[in-house]
Parts: C-alpha cells; structure tokens; sequence
C-alpha cells in the first residue's frame, strides 16, 4: 500500500458495530470472568462491582444528557455496591433492607435542589437502584452456593449464546422485525436463534456442570434467552426514548459498558430464581 493512501477504516457489521473491536472486547471480558470464577469467587463479585459502577455514571450522564435528570448518584452508587457485597452473607432479605434503605437516601437526597423535578429525579433515580445493583445483585449471589462457580458460568454462557445466537442468524437469514417501534434490527429469525443457542447451552451447562437434567437445562436456557431479549429491547427503548446512540463509549465496538449489561441484568434475576427451582444447591 502506499504511504500516501489513507488506511482503510474499519467497517461496521450490519448490526452497526466494528465486529473485531467487538469480539475482542468481548473474549477479554469473558475470560475475565472465568479466570475470576475459577481462582476466588469473591474477585467476581468485585468484577460485577465494578461493572455497575461504571454502568451506574453512564446511565446517570445519559439521563442527564438526554432528557435533563438529576440522579442522585451518591446515594445509587454506595447503596449499590452496599446491596451487591451484603447479599453474599445476607442473601435476599439483607439485599432487600439495603435496597430500601438506598431508595429513602435517594429521597432524602433530592431535598436540596427543591420542588422542581422532584418526581422525576427521584424515580429515574429509583428506577436506576432497582435496574442495576438490584438485579446484579442475583449475579452476585449465583456464586454463594458450594457450585456457585458454575452456577454463575451457565448463566454467562447462557446469555452470550444468546446474543451470539440471535446476531448470527439475525444478520443471515432476519427479515421479519420483532418490535420495530423498540428496536428495527431485532428479528424474530434472530429471537429464533437466540432460543436454539440458548437452548443448547442451558443443556449442556446444566449437564455438565451442574448434574441436572436435559429438561431442566432447556428451560433454563429458554428462560434466560426471553430475559436477554426482554433486556435488548428495554435498553433500546430507553436509548430511543433518549434519543441517544449508545450509553457511552467506554468499550471499542460497543459502546458504554452499559450497553453490554442489558442482556446481563434481567438475566442474572431469571437464572437465579430458574437454577434455585430447577437444581437446588
């Protein structure tokens, strides 16, 4: 190539992202994950920690950027990571104390810049303690049991198939829009999918790792497949709502770390509820 030629730029996939950045960034988070899961449990839960907490300021900047809300970030962040590190020990009932303690902080917070948007920056500011240490707080507690490594791997696995899925024959065969006022790239033939790969990885996972049934493993996977959709379709709906693109531009072919938990987040909820039911510890 010549010197004077300017380098070919990266092109984005049809799903609108730079493919290499994002499975690069992509492999780096999950082996991540695993080295976490395997070497202590406790440095997985600091990775979940961390990941709200920066999930936590770009969803705040993007409220604030978007349509002018105060979220009262203090309070969201240290409740946050309170709710996350307590329901180790204490499980749903100390979560849910702390959880309400964080809600009345974030009332009491808003107290000093007066009447006006009170009610909406408070509920955005509610909204955001239920959406995401709240939830991720069920990834935390995946691990507490004995196979708690595992039971948390079956729900990673569970929700990268999913969206590995679902981009692949979205992006092959995807023609008919499954919510086109929430997301137009989202098909059914990509939701069709997500629930074969998640299918599959429920099964295996649970097998495998778990000792449970084939049944049992599909609908595990079934179950975190409709979540993750679910969860697409939330955070698109409040980037459309927005009017932004991404939640912000942390990862390289991602966006913000945030527009990587929309799947995760109402996942980590179904597959702690749906392996308690199913394999009990």
């Amino acid at each position: 190539m010549s010197a004077d030629m300017p380098a070919t730029p990266a092109r984005p996939s049809r799903a609108g992202r730079d493919l290499r950045a994002a499975i690069a960034v992509g492999v780096v988070l999950g082996a991540a994950i695993i080295l976490s899961l395997l070497i202590l449990r406790h440095v997985y839960i600091g990775i979940v920690a961390a990941a709200v907490a920066i999930s936590t300021v770009e969803l705040a900047g993007a409220l604030h950027r978007g349509a002018g809300i105060r979220v009262s970030l203090l309070p969201v962040l240290l409740g946050g990571q309170a709710m996350l590190w307590l329901s180790w020990p204490f499980g749903v009932n100390g979560l849910m104390i702390v959880f309400a303690v964080t809600v009345l902080s974030c009332l009491v917070w808003r107290f000093a810049r007066g009447a006006e948007g009170y009610f909406r920056d408070v509920s955005a500011s509610v909204l955001m303690t239920a959406y995401l240490p709240l939830f991720a707080s069920f990834a935390a507690m995946l691990v507490v049991p004995e196979d708690g490594a595992f039971r948390a791997m079956a729900f990673m696995v569970g929700v990268v198939a999913s969206d590995t899925g679902g981009y692949t024959l979205g992006v092959l065969l995807g023609k008919h829009p499954m919510a086109p006022k929430v997301s137009p790239k989202k098909t059914w033939e990509g939701f069709a999918g997500s629930m074969l790969a998640g299918v599959a990885a429920g099964v295996a996972t649970v097998m495998l790792l778990l000792e449970g049934q084939w049944w049992q493993g599909a609908l595990f996977g079934a179950a975190v497949v409709c979540s993750a959709t679910i969860g697409d379709l939330m955070e698109s709906l409040m980037k459309r709502d927005l009017g932004i693109k991404d939640m912000g531009n942390l990862l390289p072919g991602h966006g913000g770390l945030m527009d990587r938990m929309d799947s995760l987040l109402p996942s980590a909820v179904v597959a702690w509820l749906m392996l308690s039911w199913l394999v009990p510890a």
